[in-house]
């Protein structure tokens, strides 16, 4: 995890860093000290009506947040990972902090597959949710995670199942999560939904040159007790974060 930790630290430096200089430069163009060009000038239109910059978007994580709410965001990855480097491997993981979400699943399954001496080809994800939102310590194997939320349904803590939205609620807040690899040969069948996991509710992307797409994260498989084709009718999908 200490390698995920570092990537995540590099790729917020190169996001800080861009958007820091952007800042200071506009500053030094307002006081006539650099000329305005035109990247300058994109930028301060775009503080201007609340939006993020697009020279600040190139470089960071998918968001369709307002330029307020991208801050205060991008403050809360920061905090988490400052926390993680100072006070060592927190016991819920924030899954919506990542920069590069599956990089930090993949380190999960790669740990899992050298405790146990497994290829990794043979490996898959067992999803497990809980009724807390957070946890004191952390699984034997695996790792608990948070900060998801349902778009087009809800998720009942009594019954442990996906349910109806309550009127006028449009996003559910997802309980902490426990991700553990298993043996693909050890998977149950059962009356499950693959619901999608999504960076954004914008719910398309493009594959990076890592072969991920930069929205689509992965399927993870919710118990229910209607039909998956009731949840596919309603678009029922998982996200990393709101709009607002």
């Amino acid at each position: 995890m200490n390698t995920v930790l570092v990537q995540e630290m590099e790729r917020f430096n190169n996001l800080t860093k861009v958007i820091k200089s952007s800042l200071v430069n506009l500053q030094k163009a307002v006081k006539g000290l650099v000329v305005m060009n035109a990247d300058l000038e994109k930028v301060s239109e775009s503080l201007m009506i609340n939006k993020v910059p697009a020279v600040w978007a190139k470089k960071s994580y998918p968001s369709l947040k307002p330029l307020a709410g991208y801050i205060e965001d991008l403050v809360k990855r920061l905090e988490f990972l400052q926390n993680w480097y100072e006070n060592g491997k927190p016991h819920t993981f924030w899954l919506s902090g990542f920069f590069f979400t599956q990089a930090f699943l993949t380190g999960t399954m790669q740990n899992y597959a050298r405790k146990y001496v497994i290829p990794i080809d043979a490996l898959t994800y067992s999803f497990k949710l809980l009724k807390e939102d957070t946890m004191d310590s952390s699984p034997e194997d695996g790792v608990y995670v948070n900060g998801l939320f349902l778009d087009g349904c809800r998720w009942s803590r009594d019954k442990g199942v996906l349910a109806e939205s309550h009127p006028k609620v449009l996003f559910d807040v997802v309980p902490v999560i426990q991700v553990t690899p298993i043996k693909i040969a050890d998977v149950k069948d059962g009356l499950v939904y693959d619901c999608p996991l999504y960076k954004t509710s914008e719910r398309k992307g493009t594959l990076s040159t890592t072969g991920h797409s930069t929205n689509f994260v992965l399927t993870i498989k919710l118990p229910t007790e209607k039909p998956p084709a009731h949840w596919i009718k309603r678009g029922v999908a998982l996200l990393c974060q709101l709009d607002d």
